[in-house]
């Protein structure tokens, strides 16, 4: 196995590098993730994963080890490929992937490009447990004590204004999601107020 590359950067996009090592150009399939911290320098390193399949092997590419192993934990799971496992992480950092998977936030994992609401279950199911054994402590509590306790008094209370519960739920995960700072109810609310 391929366990990373060490060249000269020739070629970089938003999808892919190509990157010499020994006269050899191994073209690496990457993360938006991946894309924004490799720099156009001449030489780079780069972690890699080799996808075998029956037609097909295809080398991705990968900044650092946090991001590659996300990537191995999200194609251990039933249904999700290495392509989806690379949209979802180009849409989250391995940080805000981290969070979502260990607070339960389905629906802001179905805004990625293929992922229905059956695997985003599925991903929160299989992967929670192996993904708060990698966050501190000090963070779960703060993260599922704190969103979860603000969100559902937020949500009750703009039921009670007559707002809809599945809108509501959309808006206060955004928020959530743009504003971890957050630490009273009535300012998430007032946030959520300006997008309902």
């Amino acid at each position: 196995m391929i366990t990373h590359l060490n060249g000269r950067l020739v070629e970089k996009s938003p999808t892919h590098l190509v990157i010499e090592c020994g006269g050899v150009g191994y073209f690496l399939n990457i993360s938006l993730n991946t894309y924004g911290l490799i720099k156009d320098q001449e030489n780079c390193m780069v972690l890699t994963h080799l996808a075998v399949r029956e037609d097909a092997h295809t080398l991705y590419g990968f900044f650092d080890q946090e991001e590659r192993d996300l990537f191995r934990l999200l194609i251990s799971v039933s249904g999700v490929g290495a392509n989806t496992a690379r949209m979802i992480l180009s849409g989250f950092t391995p940080n805000e992937l981290r969070n979502i998977i260990a607070s339960g936030d389905d629906n802001t994992l179905k805004r990625v490009k293929g992922i229905g609401a059956k695997s985003a279950q599925r991903i929160i199911i299989d992967l929670k447990d192996k993904v708060l054994k990698e966050i501190p402590e000090n963070s779960i509590k703060n993260l599922l004590v704190k969103d979860n306790t603000l969100k559902t008094e937020a949500l009750t209370a703009l039921l009670t204004l007559g707002f809809d519960k599945k809108r509501i739920d959309t808006v206060l995960d955004k928020t959530l999601a743009k504003q971890p700072e957050i630490e009273t109810v009535e300012a998430l609310i007032k946030d959520a107020l300006k997008a309902l």
